[in-house]
Parts: structure tokens; C-alpha cells; sequence
């Protein structure tokens, strides 16, 4: 029955790719795996202005697909690529196609978020695109945003890095996230996400880390009772089309579908930023206490996990390890 279920799943998408093609590829498909309520989604605002302004400027058709409609992110990564479906909203997936997307997350990149942007939206994010089309046949039209990550606990209060020693952290299983962990001095326990509310409430993990909206919108505040604002890792989204089929399209087309998604990828980016003020706010009113590290403090955050995850991405990018200096460059140009 398992496997019925998803031979049936790829065939309606390999049907609705079909039709798209047939009807003179005037059809895109949007998915992503967020809620589709514009209020409390990035991803979801992002699609919903996107279709708006497609369908609004020109005879293009655009379907939505949210909440996991077509799968996972990963799912949806290999589908755009095979031309199944032609827009996605992706985040974390990106650098297992793009290994050189990974060098956003080393954690304590970005000091804010207009400072992420100008990074992305500059030369470094353009070569960071253009590299990444090369390696996946993607195209990334836009940037946006998932948000600063940071640490939960049950224990108690985070100020410093030797205020994680000893406790258990729930880390996604990507290898960069465990190393982090481990040199601020914390115990890193690789678990799915659906099982982590379970993990909490029965101690396996004392802790956990994400995005204030995420740790808001799923309760995680209800099984916390501290939470430190470090932003360790700035999550960007990647708006992604199929090359192939951006080339198929008119010139003015193209110039449509880059203007909805720069507005799109803004879009995300105000939506992320206003659930992030807000979830602060609903967190405390609701018992969590909230702690926001001074600038020595985040220093010493960054000394101690910077140069770990650095070495671990040398020695896994190889010959890609040189995006790691072209983003140190990058954001050094525009602190200043």
C-alpha cells in the first residue's frame, strides 16, 4: 500500500509536468512546504505574491502547492530539477544539490538581518547563484528567509558558551550542526523533527534550537523555559526555477518572473521578520524567559564555534572551501 501510495504520487506529477509542457509551458507549478496563510508563512506569503504578480503582468498561469503537497524539500529539489515542477521555495535542501550553499550556515555569519541581505543581494549572492545553477540546473531567482536559529532549554539560562556544557541539544542530522554543538561545549543529539516535542517532554534532550517563529508556532516554548537570542545560524530560503524551462519562456516572461520573485523573496523576509518580533513577545507574555547576549558575549559565542565548523567545511567542500573566504570577504565589506 506504501508504495502504491507513492507510485501514484509521482505519477500525478509526472501527469501535471505533462500537462504543463503541452499547454505551451504557460503553467508553473509553485511548491514549497510551508502553511499557505500568508500571516504566519514566509514561504507561504512568498508563493501567494508571486502568483499575484505573474498572473497579474502577464498570460502565465501559476498553481500553488503548499504544506508538503508534492513532498519534502528534498523531493522538491529533485523535481524542479526534472522539470516537474518548475518553481520551488526551498531552504536546508539546497546545499545537499549546492554543496557551496552551505557556508551560510557557519554559525555567527551575519551580526543582523539587513546585513544578510545586502550580502545576498550583492556580488557574493549573484556568484553564489550563478554557481549553483551550474551544479543543480537550478536557477535562484530570489533570496529569502527562514530566520536566525536559537537555543532552547529546560535547564537554565544561556549566557555563554560554558552555560552548554552538560546539557543535551536536539540538532537536525547535518554534520555541521553537531560540530557547532560540540565546540560551544554542548551535547549534540541528532533527532527528526516530528519526533522532537517527544524528546522534550521526557528529557531525553534538554534543549533545542530554531527560529523563534517555528519555536513559537509549534509550542516548543511550552516545553522550554529559557530561551537565548544568539542567532547562531541565519537560515536563508532559495526560490528556485527549473533553467530549462526559464529558457523556454519570452524575454518578457523572464523579466516578470524575476520581478515577482525579488518582491517575493522581500516578501518572506518582512513575514519572517514580523513572526520573529511577534513569537519574542507571545513567548514571554506566555512564561518563557528570553535572554539577549551583549556583544561580548555573542564574541565569545563566535570564537568558540566559528573555527570548528570553518575546518569541518574545508575539509568537506574541497575546491569549494573557497566560497567559505569569498562570504568572510563579503560580509566584512558590508559591516563596513
Amino acid at each position: 500500500m506504501r508504495f502504491q501510495t507513492k507510485t501514484l504520487a509521482a505519477t500525478a506529477v509526472f501527469c501535471m509536468g505533462l500537462a504543463a509542457t503541452t499547454a505551451g509551458a504557460q503553467t508553473l507549478r509553485v511548491a514549497h512546504v510551508d502553511p499557505d496563510d500568508w500571516t504566519g508563512s514566509k514561504k507561504g506569503a512568498a508563493a501567494q505574491i508571486f502568483k499575484n504578480i505573474v498572473e497579474g503582468e502577464s498570460d502565465m498561469t501559476v498553481e500553488l502547492f503548499p504544506a508538503g503537497a508534492l513532498g519534502n524539500e528534498d523531493e522538491l529539489v529533485s523535481q524542479a530539477q526534472d522539470g516537474l515542477t518548475q518553481v520551488v521555495l526551498v531552504s536546508g535542501a539546497m546545499s545537499k544539490v549546492c554543496a557551496a550553499a552551505s557556508v551560510l550556515d557557519i554559525p555567527y555569519t551575519f551580526a543582523s538581518a539587513p546585513l544578510a541581505w545586502e550580502v545576498l543581494d550583492g556580488e557574493f549572492g549573484d556568484a553564489l547563484a550563478e554557481h549553483c545553477l551550474e551544479q543543480t540546473g537550478l536557477r535562484t531567482l530570489a533570496y529569502g528567509e527562514t530566520g536566525f536559529r536559537n537555543f532552547t532549554n529546560n535547564d537554565r539560562e544561556i549566557r555563554t558558551p560554558e552555560d552548554m556544557k552538560g546539557l543535551k541539544f536536539r540538532v537536525q542530522p547535518i554534520p555541521l550542526y553537531l560540530e557547532m554543538v560540540k565546540a560551544l561545549g554542548g551535547e549534540p543529539t541528532p533527532i527528526a523533527w516530528t519526533e522532537l516535542p517527544n524528546a522534550l517532554s521526557t528529557g531525553v534532550v534538554d534543549g533545542q534550537e530554531n527560529p523563534v517563529g517555528v519555536i513559537y508556532n509549534n509550542g516548543l516554548h511550552k516545553l522550554q523555559k529559557h530561551m537565548t537570542l544568539d542567532g547562531h545560524v541565519y537560515a536563508a530560503d532559495f526560490l528556485l526555477i527549473s533553467e530549462d524551462f526559464y529558457q523556454g519562456l519570452e524575454p518578457a516572461q523572464q523579466e516578470v518572473i524575476r520581478k515577482a520573485a525579488t518582491v517575493a523573496g522581500n516578501m518572506g523576509r518582512a513575514i519572517q521578520q514580523w513572526n520573529t518580533a511577534e513569537g519574542v513577545t507571545k513567548v514571554q507574555q506566555e512564561g518563557m524567559a528570553v535572554y539577549s547576549p551583549t556583544a561580548e558575549e555573542l564574541a565569545a559565542f563566535a570564537e568558540a564555534a566559528q573555527p570548528a565548523v570553518v575546518d569541518y567545511l574545508r575539509g568537506e567542500l574541497g575546491d569549494d572551501a573557497q566560497w567559505i573566504d569569498r562570504l568572510q570577504q563579503a560580509v566584512a565589506e558590508a559591516s563596513n
